[in-house]
């Protein structure tokens, strides 16, 4: 009977375990669904900021055709060099989500790698204690800054600015050269993509061969002081809202690993369970089996 116990205990410890991952889904859940709102309302801000900007460097590279000369702003030419690079990895506090840590770790040490390779001075800085351990063990020398507790109630505004500035007066200060983000870009509670992006200097998605989207009911608009001025203001927000994107995009897949990632742990508790009352139940029939033999054949004795 020491057997049947056993098992009785096993399938109690894998219930209670069960329960524990059931309800780390759901909260993963709820999670998600508050960073999936956030991000959605980040994205379109970034997007309206980067239309304005595109449309001003549009009228900018038009007076240049011109003859005009323009004194485009720090934050487009940067320091005219490409040696010293500040990667900012954004990965998560905790575990339990999967190879959500592990592949953002993965592609960093590639960039990380490639830019060694090509003689480059590289500095790390890690948001989120996960990418910190996995990146010291063979990155210690090159890492600047590491960061834990962002967004751990939910991505907030302040908080990364914080990160950017910290970035953005490096690169003004021309200690940093380049600085790309790396981080999970998230698509669905299922799937997401590991992105290596440039953020300083901001780079400019005005393409010349497009046109650019008509103002609503044509309207006219004008610049106050400068286009130059209206551009070295919107700059810095256009940045850190791709600071901000990067926070939530992380924030929004870790709960989407996490999600996926209890949710295979459910089910295989719910499994192992039924294998293992199985399994109890063909054991309590062969002992109670075994008992009636034994009676029978002590009767027939007597």
């Amino acid at each position: 009977m020491a057997g049947l116990k056993e098992l009785r205990t096993r399938i109690e410890s894998i219930k209670s375990t069960q329960k524990i991952t059931s309800a780390m889904k759901m909260v993963a859940a709820s999670s998600l669904r508050k960073a999936q709102g956030l991000l959605g309302s980040s994205t379109a801000y970034k997007n309206n900021m980067q239309s304005i900007a595109d449309r001003i460097v549009s009228d900018l590279k038009q007076k240049e055709k011109n003859g005009c000369s323009v004194n485009w702003p720090q934050l487009v030419n940067g320091t005219g060099r490409s040696e010293k690079y500040l990667l900012l990895v954004f990965t998560s506090d905790r575990g339990l989500c999967g190879s959500f840590n592990a592949s953002v770790a993965k592609v960093a040490s590639k960039r990380i790698d490639e830019l060694v390779a090509q003689g480059k001075q590289v500095m790390i800085a890690c948001i989120g204690k996960k990418g910190y351990t996995i990146l010291k063990r063979k990155y210690a020398d090159k890492i600047v800054r590491d960061i834990e507790g962002i967004a751990k109630k939910g991505a907030r505004y302040d908080e990364s600015a914080a990160i950017s500035n910290y970035a953005l007066d490096d690169f003004l200060m021309e200690n940093v050269d380049i600085c790309e983000v790396i981080y999970s870009k998230f698509r669905s509670a299922i799937s997401r993509d590991i992105l290596c992006k440039q953020v300083l200097p901001v780079a400019m998605e005005y393409d010349e061969s497009q046109a650019l989207p008509e103002l609503v009911n044509g309207a006219e608009y004008d610049y106050e002081k400068s286009q130059i001025s209206v551009l070295n203001n919107i700059l810095p927000l256009l940045y850190r809202a791709s600071v901000f994107e990067a926070i939530i995009n992380t924030q929004a897949s870790e709960h989407g690993a996490r999600m996926t990632s209890m949710d295979n742990a459910t089910r295989n508790a719910k499994d192992m369970i039924s294998h293992l009352t199985l399994k109890y139940n063909r054991m309590r029939q062969n002992n109670i089996t075994t008992e009636l033999t034994e009676i029978i054949a002590g009767a027939e004795a007597l």
